[in-house]
């Protein structure tokens, strides 16, 4: 089930479902030690004897308030006559997640409704020797294991603290006693359980005809006893309310500082623009890693995460957000590239949040020969990425460190990487994790990667090392032209695989070829390029009612049994948004230029009305497909509409 909405500090966030459950827990680390595993923290109301988890008997409306990364969620039972507005909040300043509740009583007659929120912590990413407890010194329920420590406390009509709560130990993963407790509307008020242990605590709210009471529940994170107890106190002290208030002020603070001129474009662009930019930031981790996505949905297929930090999706969201005017984001983050480049000057796979070497899907051996288990484009898109961020930043004390252990480390592993003869990149993985050869696409980025290099080279006056850089990137260029351009189909070919004399061409169709382009390699008007894009267009775009472009022809990635068998693949954001890029490119005057628009406006159509967008859609039926938020959809949404303002703001000059 993907998630909604995501909520987060950089420390600490929380992941709904489209059910308003908590799927997702994450501390100290974005991405790293999920305390939820995926498993659902149950809410649920009991009035009049009747009881309701938040689940298909329920009308919702989840989404944001305006600018801002507090919720606001609607949700209406008609067969117990209740309303709940709600906000959902991590504070900006104290790992304290705070829920807001407004219940509306819809009947003409006093009553009593109890809400109930069920735990199923699983600290550490494991249901393992874990406490659940009644805190009696600060009125809560407490889960903690070791090092992880997790305070839940309510205030309700003028008290605070739990008044009503049970404890219970689990014998299986579904079983949930005090859930089930709380659909009889009491909780047997046990105290304390271990091993694998489970919570569940009430809120009871007497109201009036057809009246209103506000309630909040929070959950405090930390390390130890002492610290969740500061905190529950801090949350007394300030109150809830000012927590919600003060970090929705600083959210619309933070999206707003940047005065890009959106005028002119629809106001469904406007709106997924900014909510692309916060919920990038709740995937960034405070000590600098950008997690591809915190969704744990995946986990079902391969026993793996999205959770860890690529160079390749880094690179794009950093670029995304420095060229939004969002640089100091990005620091920690090139800080946090070199501190896990290798000292051969190359990234893995992708890495943990904390800087260790994540799982590696790729093998070190391919045809019984030992390979580097790498996909170049990370190592290269990095630098290219930092040069946008210096472009606009212009910070050359924070690039002077990074000149020596990052810059020239990594240029120089791409300049030696590449075969002798062709003058081309050596085979690595692709950019889709799948295929191993020397592939147009990290050819493009290469080339980018060292035309970066070459400028801060110059910076620094360095002058031989950036023309080596310069000169390796032109033979690239032509290196390109020669051997990765397929003579019969008169377009260029995704990927090649060595053979005496130059390469066995692939012949399959693949949206990445439109980096020859957008990576600045060829120019758009380049009469190959033409053709190839053209290609592209007809052979990727869908032919079904959601429409959209898929990443190349015969795409089986989360392909399901009821999909077209004629499809080339799903759709995918940012296969429909490098469609745009593209058009942005060659575009010579304003007509040409609106041709983009219906590319970018597909991403609005397809996104959760919360404005997340997932990684692909339902070919038929639109549904999210894998997980969500995708940070690479959301960086390439933000990409491709300051292209689009760009272009446009040059063309009017």
């Amino acid at each position: 089930m993907p998630k909604d909405i995501p909520v987060s500090n950089g420390s600490f966030l929380l992941n709904f479902d489209s059910d308003y459950q908590i799927r997702d827990i994450y501390f100290p680390f974005i991405g790293q030690e999920n305390h939820a595993s995926g498993h659902p923290f149950r809410f649920g109301v009991w009035v009049d004897g009747h009881y309701s988890w938040m689940g298909p008997e329920w009308e919702k409306n989840i989404r944001y308030h305006n600018d801002s990364l507090v919720t606001n969620v609607f949700l209406r039972n008609a067969s117990l006559g209740i309303e709940l507005r709600c906000s959902d909040v991590v504070d900006i300043d104290i790992n304290v997640y705070v829920k807001k509740i407004e219940v509306a009583n819809l009947e003409d007659k006093p009553r009593q409704v109890r809400l109930f929120f069920s735990h199923d912590f699983n600290l550490y990413g494991n249901d393992i020797g874990g406490t659940a407890y009644f805190d009696p010194r600060s009125a809560s329920i407490i889960h903690y294991k070791v090092h992880r420590y997790f305070l839940i406390s309510c205030w309700a009509q003028h008290k605070w603290g739990m008044q009503h709560y049970t404890c219970g130990r689990k014998n299986s993963p579904t079983d949930l006693a005090t859930a089930e407790e709380a659909e009889t509307g009491e909780l047997s008020g046990e105290p304390t359980a271990w091993g694998s242990p489970h919570s569940t605590v009430g809120i009871w709210l007497n109201l009036d005809a057809k009246g209103k009471e506000i309630t909040y529940y929070w959950i405090a994170a930390g390390m130890n006893y002492d610290e969740v107890a500061k905190l529950n106190l801090e949350v007394h002290k300030k109150t809830p309310e000012e927590l919600l208030n003060r970090s929705s002020k600083y959210w619309e603070a933070w999206v707003r500082k940047s005065l890009i001129d959106l005028n002119d474009l629809p106001e469904s662009i406007t709106d997924i623009f900014n909510r692309s930019l916060l919920v990038l930031r709740t995937q960034i981790d405070n000590t600098g890693a950008i997690i591809a996505a915190t969704d744990s949905d995946i986990i079902r297929f391969g026993k793996d995460t999205y959770s860890y930090s690529w160079g390749r999706d880094g690179a794009f969201v950093a670029a995304a957000l420095s060229k939004s005017g969002h640089y100091h984001i990005c620091i920690k983050y090139f800080d946090y590239c070199a501190r896990i480049l290798s000292e051969e000057g190359y990234l893995f796979q992708h890495y943990n949040p904390d800087g260790s070497l994540a799982s590696n899907w790729h093998s070190w051996l391919v045809d019984g020969k030992e390979v580097l288990p790498i996909q170049e484009d990370s190592t290269a898109l990095t630098l290219w990425s930092l040069w946008i961020h210096y472009q606009g930043l212009r910070d050359i004390e924070f690039i002077r460190p990074l000149y020596e252990t990052l810059i020239k480390k990594a240029a120089d592993f791409l300049v030696s990487y590449r075969d002798t003869e062709t003058l081309l990149p050596l085979p690595s993985y692709d950019l889709w994790e799948e295929r191993y050869a020397t592939h147009t696409y990290t050819a493009a980025t290469v080339i980018a990667g060292l035309r970066a290099a070459a400028n801060f080279a110059r910076i620094f006056k360095d002058i031989e090392l950036s023309e080596n850089y310069d000169n390796v990137a032109n033979e690239m260029t032509e290196a390109i032209k020669k051997y990765l351009y397929h003579d019969g189909l008169k377009r260029y070919a995704r990927s090649g695989s060595r053979i005496e004399g130059g390469y066995k061409l692939d012949e399959v169709i693949d949206i990445s070829l439109l980096s020859l382009t957008t990576m600045g390699v060829l120019s758009p008007k380049d009469e190959r390029m033409k053709e190839t894009a053209k290609a592209i267009k007809e052979k990727l775009w869908l032919k079904t009612p959601i429409e959209g472009c898929a990443r190349y022809e015969g795409d089986v990635y989360q392909r399901s049994e009821d999909c077209p068998k004629d499809i080339p693949g799903n759709p995918w954001f940012i296969s429909t948004l490098w469609l745009a890029d593209y058009i942005i490119e060659k575009s010579e005057n304003h007509e040409q230029l609106k041709e983009a628009l219906p590319y970018i406006e597909w991403c609005g159509k397809n996104a959760f009305a919360s404005g997340v967008l997932a990684e692909q859609v339902h070919p038929v039926n639109g549904s999210a497909l894998c997980v969500s938020p995708l940070t690479w959809s959301h960086s390439a949404f933000v990409w491709t509409v300051l292209l689009y303002t760009e272009k446009r703001k040059k063309l009017n000059s």
